[in-house]
């Protein structure tokens, strides 16, 4: 049997991983090429480690690398034809994935095409499920309430839960909460951290006569960063004892952290998993914002995955002008506050636990290898 996968970035990478070990367990002469990162490729010697120059953000810098990505669409394509496959698996990294999945179905009406972790059309265009539909075999969706909606596009569907839960959940301590201690989690980009560390490095100095006894601490994604982040601080008049900015100290910090500031993205489901009140922050361009909100479909009443999950605003989302100091504060002292806290952890729980319970790779893994069990 023959697979080929497609990743671009290294969270894809990781997932793309941990399939392909679910897959060999259960076909140990499975034979895997295609693209990914390391992780992918110390796994599957022919898969090809593209991750660091795939991982590119925002349209300019895309489109920079416009012919790189192009080259490697059609070089991707005739290695599928050539290789024919039983099985295409593509996993997120939509705008590359999409344009290679109507190339190969083309070319390759038998072949057997799944995709893992599914585009987020129910929040720019419910209308792409019927497209994805005329092309794909299989969607493997990671939130619940995605099912019906490729369904109802007639294509099958399983949702087998999200990579977080695992990734989390076993490695997560639950003893070591500090009193007093606030996360700041301002964004792991640097356009992330210009936009919003300003805004907390003035809660940090409102808190000074405030609330003496709380304690700030961040992680930066990089060396780098941190020391852009503690420059940032020296600006703004903020002594180094005043919020410890140390890298690499994300997951350690969600579970010691009594209450947190949380960027808008992954980081806040992160931050419910562990079990960490907080309140999400996001700010960015007006115009960028604004467009955001035309393109965005109806239906969509939060920015929060955590509120999207349960339709509800279970954590508070502090967007544009409402980031702001007074605001901050606010929510801070509800996060902590014995009467508050209780109530907002039930939520949360209650939101995640709708992400299943883990093994997301392992349903991932079956349903494909019963996918290629039935007659084409």
């Amino acid at each position: 049997m023959k697979l080929y996968i497609v990743a671009g970035e290294k969270s894809g990478d990781k997932q793309g991983a941990l399939v392909i070990q679910e897959l060999l367990l259960r076909c140990p002469s499975l034979s895997v090429a295609g693209l990914g990162g390391s992780q992918m490729h110390a796994l599957a010697p022919d898969v090809e480690d593209w991750a660091e120059r795939a991982g590119v953000i925002g349209v300019v810098d895309v489109l920079k690398q416009a012919g790189f990505f192009l080259r490697k669409l059609r070089e991707t394509e005739e290695a599928i034809v050539a290789m024919q496959p039983d099985c295409l698996l593509l996993i997120d990294y939509p705008g590359f994935n999409q344009r290679l999945l109507e190339r190969v179905r083309r070319r390759c009406p038998s072949l057997r095409i799944v995709y893992f972790i599914a585009p987020m059309v129910w929040a720019w265009h419910r209308s792409r499920a019927y497209r994805l539909a005329r092309f794909l075999d299989l969607m493997l969706c990671t939130f619940p309430f995605e099912k019906p909606i490729f369904e109802d596009a007639h294509l099958r569907t399983e949702f087998v839960g999200h990579p977080l839960v695992d990734d989390i959940l076993a490695n997560r301590r639950t003893d070591v909460r500090e009193p007093g201690l606030i996360g700041l989690f301002p964004g792991s980009r640097r356009r992330e951290v210009d936009r919003h560390f300003p805004v907390l490095l003035e809660v940090v100095k409102a808190c000074r006569s405030l609330h003496p006894e709380r304690r700030f601490m961040t992680s930066a994604s990089s060396p780098a960063l941190a020391a852009d982040m503690e420059r940032m601080a020296r600006e703004a008049g903020v002594a180094p004892e005043e919020v410890n900015i140390t890298p690499g100290l994300y997951h350690d910090l969600m579970d010691r952290a009594e209450a947190a500031l949380v960027a808008s993205g992954t980081a806040t489901l992160e931050a419910a998993l562990h079990e960490l009140p907080h309140a999400l922050i996001y700010k960015t361009a007006w115009g960028t914002y604004f467009l955001a909100r035309l393109v965005l479909t109806g239906n969509i009443r939060f920015i929060g995955m955590v509120n999207i999950l349960a339709d509800a605003p279970v954590t508070k989302e502090l967007i544009q002008q409402d980031f702001n100091v007074e605001n901050c504060l606010a929510e801070l002292d509800l996060l902590t506050s014995p009467e508050y806290k209780p109530r907002i952890l039930a939520n949360m729980a209650a939101s995640v636990a709708r992400l299943g319970h883990g093994h997301s790779a392992a349903k991932a893994a079956e349903a494909i290898l019963q996918l290629l069990s039935e007659p084409r």
